[in-house]
């Protein structure tokens, strides 16, 4: 089953210990001194999750885990749940007792099945004797079943596979099998590539690039293989329509893309000037995180266009957009050639539009120079500033990701001049700071050098991810945002009584320290003093061989006052422009 999987596409596994899926483990060993497959092991099955998930995420390759039987399928839970909403391929398999120790009361022995059931995409299972009794062909078609629901509409994949004892062969009888093994390719149907790309029965619903319109580019939620003919795809659109582009950190937005509205978050509302009553809105995946977009959407009077990756599910929390899945390249293919049969028309419509984008353009300009002024990148950090300078140091192209907290909101307003620039990652299906280090470890795997930005609690939440970090040695900085305690729930309107406490309640501050945590793990840390040290301290940790991290405290308090401040200095700039 494991060389169909392989023969198919699957490139890495990521393998946790347990008795129960020893066959798994050993098969899954030969493959990997075959040379077919790599192999990496983690303790903790929640981190080796989410480890996977960052690796499909970058790849566009359903990685796999294999698991024990018990609590380890649960744990599993959490990265199911942000594939599914992700859209990204994950492959979980599991070891199981066979039926006959099923509701006997025997040990380890749980509805495992069922665990993962309402988020995967298909749930398969191997013959409940035993995997042993299943003929070859049945556990062939069991493997093609899998890849194929894996891509077809990409998502998390659950395989739970009885094993009946004995379970773990002796070493004669190891090295009897694979020099008898027969390493020539299975007879399988490979999957079409077609079934990796979003497919749609229905005709492609229009939209006038004559007339005024903004496209709005969401968390970007397509296979890595397929991320090319969008960007095409939104580039000729952009041409033709001459549409100004809100995209959001996320959108993996082509370098160069013309008209592109970067400081939108913070110019929203008052610094946009209004669109015609009949502008049209063509919006991409999902909606980005900001309540002030949202509004803005819902106040549009035009048509509004939802085209999703080939995700069917329903993603317009406003329920005012026509939404179509078959993709963005796909949509532009069909309505291209009567485009293009048509010349853009110089119609007074058509000169207010370019008028208008031409001032949103000047306005964006702005902002960001507003923002040079107001947030020197020298003396001590505060989290817009130090935003605002990793935009400008960083490395062209080095990926970042970016914890689903603070970091993430942060970037988007105020590094946004950045966008375009580098794909950047957050794993927002979910909205979740589960496996943030796992997740980061397993884009470094893929795609080498990586910057993580994150906070204390979620790094704090996801510690056993050193275990793989200090295991593998994979090439990962850490940017440690320290500013003790959940600083996003700062920026909310709660209110607690002096009995309860704030710190108490949502805050909760904890006394680990991450230096020593990391170095336990022997990672190299350092501490940041000052932002005029931050571009020695990147030099040093993107030249680390292997992972590091890199410690700068914030207070959240005044942070959060600043950010207000900021939007209040934009917002007031722009009602008087």
């Amino acid at each position: 089953m494991l060389q169909t999987l392989q023969h198919q596409g699957l490139r890495h596994v990521v393998l946790c210990p347990g008795s129960r899926s020893g066959p798994l483990a050993l098969a899954a060993a030969g493959l990997m001194r075959a040379g077919l497959i790599t192999l990496s092991t983690a303790i903790d099955e929640r981190s080796a999750g989410f480890h996977a998930l960052g690796r499909s995420s970058a790849s566009g390759v359903a990685t796999a885990v294999i698991t024990t039987s018990g609590t380890a399928v649960a744990n599993l839970l959490p990265a199911a749940v942000e594939a599914d909403r992700s859209s990204q391929p994950l492959l979980l398999i599991s070891a199981d007792r066979p039926l006959r120790l099923k509701n006997k009361g025997a040990n380890q022995t749980v509805n495992q099945e069922a665990f993962l059931a309402p988020v995967c995409r298909w749930c398969g299972s191997g013959p409940l004797d035993g995997l042993n009794a299943g003929l070859d062909h049945e556990l062939r078609a069991l493997a093609e079943n899998a890849w194929r629901h894996l891509h077809q509409q990409p998502g998390p994949v659950h395989l739970n596979l009885p094993f009946e004892e004995p379970l773990h062969p002796d070493l004669d009888q190891q090295n009897t099998f694979w020099s008898q093994w027969n390493r020539s390719e299975p007879e399988v149907n490979t999957p079409s590539p077609e079934l990796w790309k979003p497919t749609s029965h229905s005709a492609a619903p229009a939209l006038d690039p004559d007339q005024a319109g903004v496209i709005v580019a969401g968390p970007w939620r397509g296979l890595s293989s397929t991320l090319a003919p969008y960007q095409q795809a939104l580039i000729a659109f952009q041409q033709r329509s001459g549409w100004p582009v809100l995209a959001d950190p996320l959108a993996a937005i082509p370098c160069g893309l013309k008209g592109v509205i970067r400081y939108w978050d913070l110019l929203i509302p008052n610094g946009l000037s209004q669109l015609p009553d009949n502008a049209q809105v063509l919006r991409l995946g999902s909606m980005p995180a900001s309540r002030r977009l949202e509004a803005w959407l819902a106040g549009q009077q035009g048509k509004q266009l939802l085209i999703t990756e080939g995700d069917p599910r329903p993603l317009d929390p406003l329920e005012i957009a026509q939404q179509w899945s078959g993709g963005l390249a796909q949509w532009w293919q069909q309505l291209s050639p009567k485009l293009q049969a048509t010349p853009a028309s110089l119609s007074a419509q058509g000169a207010r539009s370019s008028s208008l984008v031409q001032t949103w353009v000047d306005a964006d300009a702005a902002v960001q120079n507003q923002l040079s002024e107001l947030l020197p990148t020298q003396g001590a950090a505060n989290e817009p500033a130090l935003m605002v300078a990793l935009a400008q140091l960083l490395p062209a192209e080095l990926p970042v990701m970016l914890a689903a907290s603070s970091p993430v909101r942060d970037w988007q307003a105020f590094a946004a001049g950045d966008t375009g620039r580098r794909r950047c990652y957050s794993f927002r299906g979910a909205s979740g700071i589960d496996g943030t280090l796992s997740l980061a470890l397993g884009l470094a795997a893929e795609l080498g050098p990586t910057l993580l930005i994150t906070g204390d609690l979620a790094l704090l939440h996801d510690s056993n991810g050193w275990l793989l970090a200090s295991a593998a040695q994979l090439p990962l900085l850490v940017l440690l945002i320290d500013n003790s305690g959940g600083g996003i729930f700062e920026q909310l309107p709660i209110a607690t009584t002096p009995s309860d406490g704030f710190d108490q309640l949502f805050a909760m501050p904890q006394k680990v320290d991450p230096l020593a945590l990391a170095a336990a793990h022997s990672i190299p840390v350092r501490q940041l003093a000052c932002l005029d040290d931050l571009p020695t301290a990147l030099e040093w940790g993107l030249g680390t061989a292997g992972p590091a991290l890199l410690r700068v405290c914030t207070d959240r308090r005044s942070d959060a006052q600043l950010r207000r401040d900021l939007r209040e200095a934009v917002q007031q700039r722009t009602s008087h422009s």
